[in-house]
C-alpha cells in the first residue's frame, strides 16, 4: 500500500502527464491510502481547470465521477486530533500550505510515525520536499 497525495491522482482521473507511469504504479500495487480531505483537493483543481480552460465541463463531469469512484476503493485517513496536530506542528517545522501540511499529517498518523511503513505519492514539490525532511520515502516522478 503506498500513501496518495490529490497531486498524484488528478493526472489519473483528468488523463494528464504522468498518467501511464502513476497507472504503472496502481498495477503493482492497488490499494490506495489517502487523506479524507482528497477529493476535495482534487475537486478544487479539477474546477481551477475547469476556469482556465484547460479542461471541458465534460471532462471535469467525468473526473468527477471517476474521483468518487476510485475514492470508494481507497482506505482513508479520518479527520481525527492527532492528524489536527501532527498538521499544526508540520507547518511550523516545514514551509507549506496548510492543506498540504494535512496530506502529510495523515499520513505520518496512518504509518504511526514509522516512515518506512508506505512510501507516498506526491507530484508537488513543496509537500514531497516535507514528507522527505520527515523520514518518507517518496515517488514525485
Amino acid at each position: 500500500m503506498r500513501f496518495w497525495d490529490a497531486s498524484a491522482i488528478i493526472p489519473l482521473l483528468a488523463n494528464q502527464s504522468p498518467r501511464l507511469r502513476l497507472l504503472e504504479l496502481l498495477d503493482q500495487d492497488a490499494e490506495i491510502l489517502a487523506w479524507w480531505g482528497t477529493t476535495v483537493e482534487i475537486s478544487s483543481a479539477l474546477a481551477r481547470r475547469e476556469r482556465e480552460k484547460l479542461l471541458s465541463a465534460e471532462e471535469i463531469a467525468g473526473a468527477l465521477v471517476a474521483t468518487r469512484e476510485l475514492s470508494e476503493s481507497w482506505h482513508e485517513i479520518m479527520p481525527s486530533d492527532a492528524v489536527r496536530q501532527t498538521a499544526e506542528r508540520l507547518l511550523r517545522v516545514h514551509s507549506m500550505r496548510a492543506a498540504d501540511s494535512l496530506q502529510l499529517a495523515a499520513a505520518l498518523i496512518a504509518a504511526d510515525h514509522d516512515t518506512t511503513a508506505f512510501e507516498i505519492v506526491c507530484l508537488d514539490g513543496r509537500l514531497s520536499s516535507a514528507a522527505r525532511r520527515e523520514g518518507f520515502t517518496v515517488i514525485d516522478l
